[in-house]
């Protein structure tokens, strides 16, 4: 289990459906756009998705969300269509209350991504995409209909069965390179995050959909990554996201797997190009500055960042005004700056004051 607290709230969307969410970590804000396969609850206890969650959360607010149909989000009996997964993630940004963020989207979460940073330019600062995809297996390869439509009858039957035969078929092709823990883990999770229709619902779905008409229009700092032995997106649809969007930059992660997992070095390196890539995390990293303050610098970082004065800090810490504003002044010169509005804007760009 996470070391981090996970808040759980609902985002309403359209057609009355309520869109579970959650946040963790401090930092700046992470939405990884919705896939398949998550359960807010037990997603991230498991060894598959848990160390991604743990990693991301250590370094910035990740917020998190489970699709419609999926996990603690409202059922659905509706078709998987890219309009709706859309409007789901701009739901979900607008509950939790950030103008800017940065998108995560992995795997089917990469089409839902690139669309709203498209369509949505202001409220994008980066978008890092991890073994995604634009276009849907039959965008891709039209003549592939008999194997999706085989597919989903093969979920619709066995997903729910308490025999893991049925679903060891889809861990195989995602996780071929799993610990026994972790492909017992993604059996589990294939059983727990939906409904057996659900989840023939989402293999059909996710075939169609097209988001490569809003390729072009991407103008964010992009980083696109996939694994050279995804057997599940073909690792060329990853090179035509990257040589499709202006400026991405686009790196190789040596693994087979369909996303790195923790315990192989493709995942502590896809951490790494992230961490790199995106804008400073939470305390800083990167900054020694940042890195060296104390828990109780960090606070009084935290309370300045948010636009508080000292008497006001001073009531939050229960501290004397006078000792706050000694505190205040030595971390000024811890951060080498002159002034509180210089504070200000150096703490909030790694990620204080925004959560």
């Amino acid at each position: 289990m996470s070391r981090f607290v996970q808040e759980i709230r609902f985002a309403p969307s359209t057609g009355g459906a309520s869109i579970a969410y959650a946040t963790s970590g401090r930092g700046w804000p992470l939405v990884r756009a919705g896939h398949w396969m998550t359960h807010l609850e037990w997603d991230w206890q498991m060894p598959v998705w848990g160390p991604w969650i743990e990693a991301l959360s250590t370094r910035y607010r990740l917020i998190r969300y489970d699709n419609r149909g999926c996990g603690l989000s409202s059922a659905a009996t509706e078709p998987v269509l890219l309009e709706t997964l859309v409007t789901d993630l701009a739901a979900v940004i607008d509950a939790a209350g950030h103008e800017r963020v940065a998108l995560l989207g992995a795997s089917q979460g990469g089409a839902a991504a690139i669309a709203y940073a498209a369509a949505n330019p202001h409220r994008v600062s980066h978008l890092v995409l991890c073994d995604a995809f634009a276009r849907g297996a039959l965008v891709r390869q039209p003549g592939q209909r008999p194997m999706i439509d085989a597919l989903a009858r093969l979920v619709e039957d066995g997903w729910g069965q308490d025999n893991a035969a049925f679903r060891q078929v889809f861990t195989t092709q995602f996780f071929p390179g799993a610990s026994q823990e972790q492909a017992k883990a993604f059996n589990d999770m294939q059983r727990l995050s939906c409904s057996p229709a659900q989840a023939a619902r989402i293999v059909s779905g996710f075939a169609e959909i097209d988001a490569s008409p809003h390729l072009a229009a991407l103008r964010c700092p992009t980083l696109v990554m996939h694994c050279r032995g995804d057997a599940r997106i073909p690792f060329e649809e990853g090179r035509f996201l990257a040589a499709n969007i202006a400026g991405a930059r686009f790196e190789i992660l040596d693994s087979i797997n369909h996303v790195p997992l923790a315990g192989e070095p493709a995942f502590d390196r896809m951490m790494a190009l992230i961490d790199g890539f995106l804008p400073g995390s939470a305390g800083g990293a990167g900054e020694p500055a940042f890195a060296g303050l104390s828990a109780r610098e960090r606070d009084l970082l935290e309370l300045l960042a948010q636009g508080l004065d000292n008497a006001q800090i001073a009531a939050r810490l229960g501290l004397a005004e006078k000792t706050v504003r000694n505190n205040v002044s030595a971390l000024f010169t811890r951060l080498e700056v002159e002034n509180r509005a210089q504070a200000i804007v150096r703490a909030r760009q790694a990620g204080f004051g925004i959560g």
